[in-house]
């Protein structure tokens, strides 16, 4: 790719995250409900959603009018110009919904199928995470560096729980045999901050089984810019199955304890 295309992308995705927080943040309405449920009754989507997705695909397709997109509020087309746009345009909504300020809106761009572009925007952190493979991440100009790895049982770690339940009790089985074994362990309810945190020195390590492309494309590019490693199972990129990111040092101790602890099936 040519850097006036990356350039392009970038510039891109900030504008779009941008807009897209200050719509979430200065719009919220104050009886703000659920508008729709996914996997389960507590898995919730609000009619704000919707809206920032909306935002963004419309500011994007003006733009882009031959690329893709994939969202989780429902954008899906293929597009012609080998650039893809995979967007979370709220992630966190019951944070969200609760007037908690862990949420953030999540775009990457990729082209032919490799992440290339990701900003996460959070905006009540007053915070906006980039990075462009190979040249590094950031928050504002500011280059992020993962953490000096400290030894496992001086590591904090974050993960997520998924919002069904049977999958959820596994998930916190697999939690309780784990905290022995770090410092302690945090749940912040967005996997895009969980991830630009460990880019940026706040956490040792996160983990979460379930996860879905959007929620994890920008997140994870930013991470391994800001030197952390990221994976799945050994041998495996992070997925739904399984998504480990870590400081070099924490990564292969962290993803073999949740490969014997089955962190990887429900």
């Amino acid at each position: 790719m040519t850097e006036t295309l990356l350039s392009e992308l970038l510039d891109l995705a900030l504008e779009a995250a941008r807009r897209a927080g200050e719509l979430l943040r200065d719009g919220r309405p104050a009886d703000l409900g659920v508008a729709a449920t996914k996997s389960s009754p507590i898995d919730i989507v609000t009619e704000m959603d919707i809206a920032a997705e909306k935002l963004i695909t419309g500011f994007l397709g003006e733009r882009r009018p031959d690329d893709g997109f994939l969202g989780e509020e429902g954008a899906s087309t293929a597009g012609t110009s080998g650039v893809r746009w995979v967007i979370d345009p709220l992630d966190g909504t019951v944070n969200y919904l609760y007037g908690l300020p862990t949420w953030a809106v999540s775009i990457a761009a990729e082209r032919d199928g490799e992440r290339v572009v990701g900003v996460v925007e959070a905006p009540m952190r007053r915070e906006t995470y980039h990075a462009v493979l190979g040249n590094g991440a950031y928050t504002g100009d500011k280059p992020l560096q993962c953490r000096p790895a400290p030894p496992l049982d001086q590591a904090l770690v974050s993960t997520g729980f998924n919002y069904v339940a049977s999958v959820r009790s596994h998930q916190a089985d697999v939690a309780q045999r784990l905290i022995p074994r770090l410092r302690d362990i945090r749940r912040s309810g967005s996997a895009a901050v969980d991830l630009c945190d460990v880019a940026a020195g706040r956490l040792d390590g996160y983990y979460e089984r379930g996860l879905s492309p959007w929620d994890l494309a920008a997140g994870d590019l930013i991470a391994r810019e800001a030197g952390a490693l990221t994976g799945g199972r050994p041998g495996s990129r992070a997925d739904g199955d399984l998504t480990v990111a870590a400081s070099p040092g924490v990564f292969e101790p962290l993803q073999t304890l949740l490969e014997e602890f089955g962190a990887w099936h429900d």
